[in-house]
């Protein structure tokens, strides 16, 4: 085993667990058995749980591009069409867990912002990026948008609204209240396209 597969396995295993019962939930044990790695190598790597957290953090921030918002990127040319795809990924996700998982750093950002603050500015960082990636689509819309539009806070908001309808969804169980909320987000967008493009 090398070095970089065990610290890989570490932090998959991490990133599976914290995502399916939550870090205060999931026990170092727990990590060690489901990556098979002992617990000398976990502490050679991360001397610490949050610091392991850290370490899927920093996994997540290395799959945006590649699993969230390239795959959408891809499906179309149109920037407002991208969003709406980035939007069908996550409802994919609930769907394939029944609406049982949410967003892995929505669920993080509501279980740790209050008590460590070290990591409340990583998932800080890390909804920067994802608002840095649909505000692309929105700066590639721009000449479709109304002038007054500000494209960072309404790329805030398609972050607020997408986090809110997954909350929900699983609150609920049932997808449709997720296609609802995303409904009146494209009604919304719709809204502010210039007449030219309405």
């Amino acid at each position: 085993m090398t070095d970089v597969s065990t610290r890989d396995k570490l932090i998959e295993a991490a990133m599976r667990l914290f995502h399916e019962q939550g870090y205060a939930a999931t026990g170092v044990a727990t990590i060690l058995r489901e990556s098979g790695v002992n617990s000398g190598s976990m502490y050679h790597y991360f001397p610490t749980k949050e610091a392991l957290l850290h370490g899927v953090l920093d996994r997540y921030e290395e799959l945006l591009w590649p699993v969230v918002l390239q795959p959408a990127f891809d499906s179309t040319t149109d920037p407002v069409e991208r969003i709406f795809a980035v939007m069908a990924g996550y409802r994919h996700g609930l769907e394939m867990t029944s609406c049982g998982m949410g967003c892995p750093i929505g669920n993080l950002a509501l279980e740790m912002s209050d008590t460590y603050p070290d990591v409340r500015a990583h998932l800080a960082k890390l909804f920067g990026m994802w608002c840095d990636g649909i505000r692309k689509c929105l700066d590639d819309a721009a000449t479709t948008l109304r002038p007054e539009v500000d494209r960072s806070s309404l790329a805030e908001f398609v972050l607020s609204v997408m986090e809110g309808a997954m909350m929900l969804a699983r609150a609920r169980r049932e997808l449709a209240a997720f296609d609802r909320s995303i409904a009146h987000l494209r009604a919304y967008v719709e809204g502010l396209r210039t007449r030219a493009e309405s």
